[in-house]
C-alpha cells in the first residue's frame, strides 16, 4: 500500500485494492465502486454525497486522493492546446499539455519529476531525476485536465517529463487504472508509450500482451551519431533495441512508431535518411513476417541550454520525402501550442529557475 503522510494513497488503488482498504476500515467493500467513480471525477470526501458524513471523516483519517494542483496553466491563442504546470504534494513541479484534434482530446502526461536518461536534445533531463511518480500522480493529471477543461480525454500520450518504463510498475499500474471500465475507461488502443529504449522493460512489456502503441525515440540511425544524443545507446545499441521492437511486434501484433527528432547540421541530411531507411529495413524486416514501419520526424525544439539547432522545414520535407522513396512510411509531426512553449520540459525549468533566482535575492 503506498502512504502519503501517513495516510493511503486511495488513487493509486485499483477496485479490488480499495475493497479491502475499506473492509480493513470496516467498511462494506461494495463502498469502493461508489468511492472509485467519484475519485476519477476530481471529487473529494466532502463532495461524495451518497456516503454518511461519518464515514467521509474516516477515510479523510486514513486515506488522501492524491491529484495535483494547478500551478500555472497556458492557452494557446493558435489552436486552443493548454498547457499546464502541476504541483505534487511535495512541492514537485510536472508539466501535462492538452490538445484538440478532430478524432478527439489528447492528453501528453508526464510519468517522473525530471528524468535520468541524458538525452542531450531535452530539456526534461536538465538536471536529472529527482523522483518517479505514483500511479496516482500519473492518473491525476488526466482527472485534474478533464475537470479543467469539462471536455473528456479519449487519448494518451506518455510523451512528457520522465522516461515511462524507468518507473515501469507504477507506469502499468496506471495504464490498467485508466483503461478500468468502472473509472475514465480510456482503451489502450487510444495509449501511446514513447520510451528512448530500455530494452528488458520492452521485453517485459511485450509479455503483458497490452494493446498500446509503442513509440520508440531513436533519433539516429547509426550507434556513433545516436551515442552521442542519447547515453542510453552506450548500454542497448541500435541493433539490440531494433531486436527488442521485432519481438515485441511477434508478441503483441500492434505497431511500433519510431520518433526521429531532426537536428540540424545533425541527423538531417538526405543521405542520412537513406542510411536511417536502411537502418530500420536491415533490423526489423528479416522474415517473412512484415513489419510496418512508420517514422514521425519532429523539428528538434530549441533548448537554451543546449546547441541545438532546429532543421529548416525544406530539410525537413526533404528528409521526409526521401524515407518515402525508401518505401519508409513518415510524417512530420503537427506542432501544436508553439506559442506557449508547449514543448516538454520548458514550463518546469523556467518555473524552477524562476524559484532558484528569488531565493537568490532573499540570501542577498
Amino acid at each position: 500500500m503506498i502512504m502519503i503522510d501517513g495516510r493511503a494513497d486511495l488513487l493509486s488503488m485499483n477496485m479490488t485494492e480499495l475493497g479491502e482498504f475499506l473492509a480493513g476500515l470496516g467498511v462494506e467493500k461494495y463502498r469502493a465502486k461508489q468511492i472509485f467513480g467519484w475519485m476519477v471525477r476530481g471529487v473529494g470526501f466532502d463532495g461524495m454525497t451518497n456516503l454518511s458524513k461519518s464515514l467521509r471523516e474516516r477515510l479523510a483519517e486514513a486515506a488522501v486522493i492524491n491529484l495535483p494542483t494547478i500551478e500555472k496553466r497556458l492557452v494557446s491563442k493558435l489552436d486552443g492546446t493548454v498547457k499546464y504546470l502541476f504541483g505534487l504534494y511535495d512541492g514537485n513541479l510536472i508539466e501535462s499539455v492538452f490538445m484538440r484534434y478532430k478524432h478527439g482530446n489528447t492528453l501528453c502526461v508526464s510519468s517522473e519529476v525530471g528524468c535520468p536518461m541524458g538525452c542531450r536534445f531535452c530539456a526534461s533531463t536538465l538536471g536529472g531525476l529527482v523522483r518517479r511518480l505514483l500511479p496516482s500522480e500519473l492518473l491525476g493529471q488526466v482527472i485534474t485536465a478533464e475537470r479543467d477543461t469539462g471536455e473528456r480525454i479519449s487519448n494518451i500520450v506518455m510523451m512528457g517529463i520522465g522516461e515511462p518504463l524507468d518507473n515501469y510498475d507504477n507506469t502499468i499500474k496506471f495504464l490498467r487504472l485508466v483503461s478500468d471500465p468502472d473509472g475514465l475507461d480510456i482503451g489502450s488502443r487510444h495509449i501511446s508509450l514513447s520510451t528512448c529504449g530500455l530494452v528488458d522493460k520492452i521485453d517485459e512489456l511485450a509479455k503483458l500482451e497490452l494493446q498500446i502503441t509503442l513509440s520508440i525515440s531513436l533519433h539516429a540511425a547509426d550507434d556513433e551519431t545516436r551515442s552521442s544524443i542519447m547515453p542510453i545507446n552506450k548500454k542497448w545499441n541500435i541493433s539490440s533495441l531494433l531486436d527488442a521492437c521485432r519481438r515485441y511486434f511477434d508478441a503483441t501484433g500492434r505497431r511500433i512508431s519510431f520518433e526521429y527528432t531532426l537536428i540540424s547540421n545533425k541527423n538531417d541530411s538526405p543521405a542520412y535518411a537513406k542510411r536511417l531507411a536502411s537502418t530500420l529495413k536491415r533490423g526489423l524486416c528479416r522474415n517473412s513476417r512484415p513489419f510496418p514501419i512508420h517514422v514521425n520526424l519532429i523539428p528538434v525544439n530549441e533548448v537554451a541550454e543546449t546547441k541545438f539547432k532546429r532543421s529548416d522545414p525544406e530539410s525537413v520535407k526533404r528528409f521526409c520525402e526521401v524515407l518515402a522513396n525508401e518505401g519508409i512510411n513518415a510524417t512530420i509531426r503537427r506542432k501544436l501550442g508553439s506559442d506557449i512553449n508547449a514543448s516538454c520540459g520548458q514550463l518546469r525549468r523556467s518555473s524552477l529557475a524562476a524559484e532558484n533566482a528569488a531565493d537568490d535575492t532573499v540570501d542577498d
